[in-house]
């Protein structure tokens, strides 16, 4: 009756909203200050008074027409702003007709890889990996090549990717900081990456574009800098959303930054505004656009994620959990005390625990905690992580 397809990607569906619904059923019986929900990468903080000043502004300012059709790749305006931020930190000439606006960053993506692929090419995707690249890439006939990460690092295998290249592959999905790890990619890690993508372009005669998902890209700890994608990588692209940096989340509203250095990039340009057009996403949100162009140099404030990050960090590490400590965005991602990643976090559970297993990001034998939530949350879930390593004997 329904599609085959979905129906079979149901049962590989979304662990964290499974585990957010078991949150929920739970606060129910035991009080939601009693639940540990650690599942959901959801802000914990308010947008910015700057953010909120610019909306009253639009919303009381009797401003007029900023509700009616637009161009499909948004406010030229706020385009050419970010346009002009990005080439402020990135030296690579951009206007605002390398960006276009997006329905956030997932809708960003699937115009980038409608744009780009062909049935059958291949995206190459590194673990541990957003479970959505996956879907997002089968949405648009693409095949993911999933690439293992360096077991002690959990960055990619770089000998893994070399041999993972082929003359099918399409493009490559980065994502720094990283969900599930918080690990940011270093410049030295990136040019690596160029170096044998450039080996296989020659080898293949192909060209091998660089998507880089990056909403966590303003969610950086102790003096770290992200390297800049489109400095590093001729054929990139940027895609961003304002849901993590300011707050958004709900919002939905993103871009996608084309760097003007790609082979025939008017055309892909226009493919991209296309793209969001017959995607049916149209255009971004208007109001929204309008909003995020007066807010692009408001700064986000790290500090109570950072302390968040340092507390559990210590803690969990004192009670025998393994863990790449982050350097981004807001997720711990340790080893789990049992090889079967899916039965720990049923047994987690029992103590109130919601935690995501590491299967569902393409890397078992780990846990992903969000620690986006109350500062109460974190310290009272303690106790229940000790009776939960006692469990296990450790």
């Amino acid at each position: 009756m329904f599609s085959e397809k979905v129906i079979n990607n149901l049962k590989n569906a979304s662990w964290i909203r499974a585990m957010f619904e078991e949150g929920e059923r739970l606060a129910k019986i035991y009080g939601r200050e009693n639940v540990y929900d650690f599942s959901l990468g959801n802000p914990f903080s308010e947008p910015p008074e700057e953010v909120i000043e610019s909306l009253k502004n639009y919303v009381t300012g009797n401003y007029k027409g900023i509700h009616k059709y637009m161009n499909n790749a948004g406010y030229p305006e706020v385009r050419e702003k970010i346009a002009q931020s990005l080439q402020s930190d990135s030296q690579i000439g951009l206007t605002q007709d390398n960006i276009t606006m997006t329905i956030g960053a997932a809708g960003g993506l699937n115009v980038v890889l409608k744009a780009l692929l062909n049935p059958g090419e291949e995206v190459i995707i590194f673990a541990p990996y957003f479970v959505e690249y996956i879907f997002y890439t089968d949405n648009h006939g693409g095949k993911p090549v999933i690439v293992p990460p360096d077991p002690r690092t959990l960055e990619p295998d770089l000998d893994a990717l070399e041999k993972a290249i082929s003359p099918k592959t399409k493009a490559i999905v980065i994502n720094t900081p990283n969900n599930p790890t918080g690990i940011v990619y270093s410049k030295e890690k990136l040019e690596q990456i160029k170096g044998i993508l450039q080996k296989k372009e020659n080898e293949y005669s192909t060209i091998i574009y660089i998507i880089s998902d990056q909403p966590y890209d303003q969610i950086v700890y102790d003096g770290m800098k992200i390297p800049n994608i489109l400095s590093i990588f001729e054929n990139s692209m940027i895609v961003n959303s304002f849901s993590k940096s300011l707050g958004l989340a709900g919002e939905r509203i993103g871009y996608i930054a084309a760097s003007s250095r790609i082979k025939d990039a008017d055309v892909l340009n226009n493919a991209l505004s296309f793209c969001n057009r017959t995607l049916g996403f149209v255009n971004a949100p208007g109001l929204f656009q309008k909003v995020i162009g007066d807010s692009l140099d408001v700064k986000t404030d790290t500090a109570d994620y950072q302390k968040k990050r340092d507390y559990l960090y210590e803690h969990l590490t004192a009670l025998g959990f393994e863990c790449v400590k982050p350097q981004g965005a807001f997720y711990l991602f340790p080893k789990t005390l049992i090889e079967n990643d899916v039965e720990f976090v049923k047994r987690a559970v029992k103590y109130n625990l919601l935690l995501v297993p590491g299967s569902g990001f393409g890397c078992p034998g780990h846990i992903r905690i969000s620690y986006c939530v109350s500062m109460d949350t974190i310290v009272n879930s303690i106790s229940a992580f000790e009776k939960l390593v006692q469990e296990f004997g450790s």
